[in-house]
């Protein structure tokens, strides 16, 4: 009997509990569905995004809120049914060095991605975050040439997709997929309660999927099922290709 491999998908995120907050439905929902997930946080948003850790006191170092976070992002990922790998290529600033480009170049190489989720293009709030999907992009970008290690598999065209930031208005975000995550929000929720560093974020990332749910209800045909209660928001940015409109 012919083995088929798994489908893939890969999640590049700027700070190691993005992913959970802006896609730990899709990861979830996908890894049920048989795909092998993979995650590449690209820091630890030790520096910016870990300020209930240090406000533990003088005893608290970087090193020790690396460590925390890491631990996190790894209960998180276990929760969601993917993989995870970090770069830790710091955070604010997020700088990337050719090596950290052709590193992510060999991730995706590695991994062949069915599709990619990362940040979106623009965020004047967070500027770790675009330049977080910038890599990503590139990295794809030289994942296809031939002339990139010659000899390896290179990738196709895998779609990438942007998941929702915080403040979608001001990042020029605006969804064209709506995720239906209500049969994995169980996980997804036992995941964002793992980022015990930003626990302030646990409702209002659950009041974006009950949001998002809704809507998602809105834009489904007659005929489909009407039992969505949580939902993600993606934006596309290559167009898709299809042979019906259906």
């Amino acid at each position: 009997m012919n083995h088929i491999p798994a489908k893939t998908a890969l999640v590049v995120s700027a700070h190691s509990a993005d992913f959970v907050w802006r896609a730990g439905g899709a990861i979830a929902l996908h890894a049920a569905q048989g795909y092998n997930v993979h995650i590449v946080c690209l820091s630890f948003g030790e520096r910016g995004e870990s300020a209930k850790l240090w406000r533990k006191g003088a005893e608290m170092t970087e090193s020790k809120v690396k460590a925390a976070r890491r631990e996190e992002a790894q209960a998180a990922a276990d929760i969601l049914g993917a993989t995870i790998e970090f770069f830790d290529i710091g955070d604010y600033p997020m700088r990337a060095d050719k090596e950290t480009l052709f590193r992510l170049a060999d991730v995706f190489r590695r991994v062949q991605p069915e599709f990619v989720l990362s940040h979106s293009l623009k965020d004047p709030y967070n500027y770790d975050h675009p330049l977080a999907v910038h890599l990503a992009q590139e990295a794809r970008i030289i994942a296809q040439a031939e002339g990139y290690k010659p000899g390896e598999k290179i990738v196709g065209a895998p779609p990438v997709y942007s998941f929702e930031p915080h403040q979608p208005e001001q990042c020029d975000w605006k969804p064209d997929v709506l995720l239906d995550i209500t049969e994995v929000w169980d996980k997804k929720y036992a995941a964002i309660q793992c980022m015990a560093g930003q626990e302030h974020l646990w409702e209002y990332y659950t009041r974006v999927a009950l949001q998002r749910g809704v809507q998602a209800k809105r834009n489904i045909g007659i005929t489909a099922k009407k039992d969505i209660i949580y939902g993600e928001g993606y934006q596309s940015i290559f167009p898709r290709v299809t042979e019906n409109l259906g």
